[in-house]
């Protein structure tokens, strides 16, 4: 029975601290989200690119803003990034900073 018990314990924190984790970032996908497949579209909004690149809202502004270069394309005033090319754009700016 106390086997059972702590067992229950356990899976309880990770789930609570797995919420935890994502207090500030609501719309963060949930541990069952991971493991569902999803045909992602190939152009992601400028307020997206945090989720894509895995940093909080603030620093994925602060990246687009201060790299004007990154390739993006402008639709109905919408600013948007291709997957393909910001991940082609990031892996040329982490061999340049190495």
């Amino acid at each position: 029975m106390s086997l059972f018990l702590g067992l229950g314990i356990a899976i309880a924190g990770y789930f609570i601290g797995d919420g935890l984790k994502n207090w500030k970032n609501p719309s963060e996908k949930n541990f069952i989200d991971h493991f569902k497949k999803r045909d992602e579209p190939e152009l992601i909004e400028a307020g997206e690119v945090h989720r894509f690149i895995g940093t909080p809202k603030g620093e994925a502004k602060a990246l687009i803003e201060e790299n004007p270069d990154i390739p993006s394309i402008t639709i109905n005033r919408k600013i948007y990034f291709s997957r393909t090319t910001l991940r082609e754009w990031l892996a040329a700016q982490k061999l340049r900073s190495s």
